[in-house]
């Protein structure tokens, strides 16, 4: 029985959704913006959470676990450098899940996993920029 056994297994066995996890998580901590379905992002969302609060510390320890868990090391220098001052003040809840609708080869429902403070800006449009030097 799996009474209080509470975890997204994604229909993957354990080695495979661990690898996909960490792969996730590394990424938005290097893009801080990830495209996925809303079932990985609810089961990555914890895990970078608990990342970040790894780089709120700042301490030796902290620096190691990240290592050990996250796949590349620049992502790591990118999280103690910049993510965890930036919300230091902050007591928890670092990142949004946004819904983006079906996916349209299986139908699966898209969402958008990224951090706080990097909100999605349009970028001008080349007509504009040419008008504005004239």
């Amino acid at each position: 029985m799996r009474h209080k056994v509470k975890r997204y297994q994604l229909r993957r066995n354990t080695a495979h959704r661990q690898a996909l996890l960490r792969n996730l998580v590394t990424s938005l901590l290097e893009k801080e913006r990830v495209k996925t379905t809303l079932a990985k992002a609810k089961a990555t969302r914890p895990i970078a959470e608990k990342m970040i609060t790894l780089a709120k510390k700042d301490t030796l320890a902290a620096r190691r676990k990240a290592l050990a868990y996250l796949t590349k090391e620049s992502a790591v220098q990118k999280l103690f450098s910049e993510l965890g001052p930036r919300f230091k003040e902050r007591p928890g809840g670092y990142t949004r899940i946004v819904k983006l609708g079906l996916r349209s080869g299986d139908g699966a429902q898209m969402a958008m996993l990224e951090l706080l403070g990097a909100e999605y800006h349009k970028k001008a449009k080349k007509k504009e920029k040419s008008k504005e030097k004239k």
